[in-house]
């Protein structure tokens, strides 16, 4: 499949080969630039080189085409608040456009051979090791919630939704090793998790906020390692 060589161009002429410079006056002058026509420029000939045959050259055209057509339309609807959620639909249309590519040139791919029933197995225990899983030990440990003592040296202020967040991608991470037999790394993630989080909890000074984070660690772990290990089998 030429997936790969897509992806290499793609990743090359939109992140180090786009200058910060090029990105600014695309923004500022946005279908008017020559920096977007230079940017086009550059993936299509990195589409020619990675795929080095030059009876492929109309993919090159429709990277091309389509790349401009998907920026142009970023830099047109794109705004300060909605910028940051542009850039993400930006890079899924691109890898969208090279999925449906790759698909084409390669005829005898069948969803069979990504909808497989191992391939569900992991993808669901995905889905569940994310918002299922923090609903679940919100719930669990909801009886044992602490109330903040407002005096305590440690700062209690934090970003919105960051200890979800950072449940959900540790748990990933933890799967993610177990799937890949790389026990190790599970311990170093608990130890990481450790240093950071529990030499903060020892300045509170508020045993039961400590042992409620400790509950709520060690079950958002050991979810993780059971659907791992349960995925495996």
């Amino acid at each position: 499949m030429i997936f790969t060589n897509l992806i290499l161009a793609h990743l090359l002429g939109d992140f180090l080969l786009q200058p910060t410079s090029w990105v600014l006056a695309k923004e500022k002058k946005k279908s008017a630039s020559i920096y977007l026509y230079l940017h086009v420029l550059v993936h299509t000939l990195l589409t020619f080189i990675f795929l080095w045959d030059l009876n492929l050259w109309w993919i090159a055209l429709i990277i091309g085409v389509t790349h401009f057509l998907i920026d142009a339309a970023k830099l047109h609807f794109q705004t300060a608040k909605t910028k940051r959620n542009w850039f993400f639909i930006d890079q899924l249309l691109h890898l969208l456009v090279i999925a449906g590519i790759s698909v084409f040139y390669f005829p005898y791919f069948t969803w069979s051979d990504v909808l497989n029933q191992e391939h569900l197995k992991i993808f669901t225990a995905l889905i569940f090791l994310t918002v299922p899983s923090s609903i679940f030990i919100k719930t669990l440990i909801s009886l044992w919630t602490p109330v903040i003592v407002e005096h305590s040296k440690i700062q209690t202020e934090s970003l919105v939704n960051a200890g979800k967040y950072i449940g959900i991608l540790e748990r990933l991470l933890v799967f993610v090793f177990i799937l890949v037999n790389h026990w190790e790394g599970v311990g170093f993630m608990i130890a990481a998790k450790s240093v950071f989080r529990f030499s903060d909890l020892a300045e509170a000074k508020q045993r039961k906020l400590t042992e409620y984070v400790l509950i709520g660690t060690l079950l958002s772990f050991g979810i993780a390692v059971l659907t791992g290990i349960f995925v495996k089998i």
